[in-house]
């Protein structure tokens, strides 16, 4: 058997930009095993494992040594590919995952991830904490990711990660964000137990930031932008206790797994 598999890279509209995804099309499950092994050969952040239906397609995501029961750049991936290659004259898609059904729609060149809001309740800032980040942050939340809000783009993007203490916090991942200077908040990304030491763009991060910035800000629309090497730009929308996520998608290669 053969199963064709595609890289893409997301929430950019340019080649080498964004957050790459792989696009593994099956008609039925793999063991996990062979699944895992998969993501781990195509060594990026996430590998999205999709089986298409009329009606609901199913996605799993797999980063190169765990799956993970969330991922927004692959989704948007995944969608891509079925908008292209399966459902032409559809504008929405939904599909079944381990975080229960999730809608995309395109409008003209973006895709929207319809995902559950996840705010963080308030955790103290601590000496290990500031330990761990090397500075000492304005506040700090806890969801499925820990994320602390520093005072100022400039220092998220030059803060520089110890991945040893990140992988001890007691949290899936770490976020670092603050106030733009040209957008409403920036973020960063880093997930070095999951096998993802900085993540390029992170969609399930937004999750968490989005309910956070639009309380701030007094705004249920804003704009965001993630300021790793590759960086990228993010729509985001508040809608109660879903958010809405839209970003631009660029298919980089096409290929089979033999």
């Amino acid at each position: 058997m053969s199963f064709p598999i595609y890289q893409i890279d997301a929430f950019t509209n340019r080649v080498f930009g964004g957050n790459p995804a792989a696009v593994v099309i099956l008609d039925e499950w793999l063991e996990d095993e062979t699944l895992q092994a998969i993501a781990a050969e195509n060594n990026l952040a996430e590998t999205a494992f999709v089986i298409p239906g009329a009606k609901c397609s199913e996605l799993r995501w797999f980063t190169p040594v765990v799956e993970v029961e969330l991922c927004g750049h692959a989704t948007l991936a995944a969608a891509y590919v079925l908008f292209q290659e399966y459902f032409r004259a559809e504008s929405h898609l939904r599909f079944e995952t381990k975080s229960g059904c999730l809608a995309v729609s395109r409008k003209e060149n973006f895709l929207f991830l319809d995902f559950p809001s996840r705010p963080g309740k308030a955790v103290s800032v601590d000496d290990s904490l500031i330990e761990v980040l090397g500075t000492a942050p304005e506040s700090a939340f806890l969801a499925r990711d820990l994320m602390v809000v520093l005072e100022s783009e400039a220092q998220v993007r030059s803060f520089s990660p110890n991945y040893h203490a990140i992988q001890g916090l007691d949290a899936f991942a770490l976020i670092i964000t603050a106030r733009g200077d040209e957008v409403d908040f920036v973020s960063r990304f880093f997930a070095p137990g999951a096998g993802v030491p900085e993540d390029p763009v992170t969609g399930s991060a937004h999750c968490t930031l989005i309910p956070y910035w639009a309380d701030r800000l007094g705004k249920t629309d804003l704009v965001a932008r993630q300021l790793s090497s590759r960086g990228g730009e993010l729509s985001c929308e508040l809608h109660g206790d879903r958010v809405l996520i839209g970003g631009e998608v660029v298919e980089y290669m096409r290929g089979k797994i033999l």
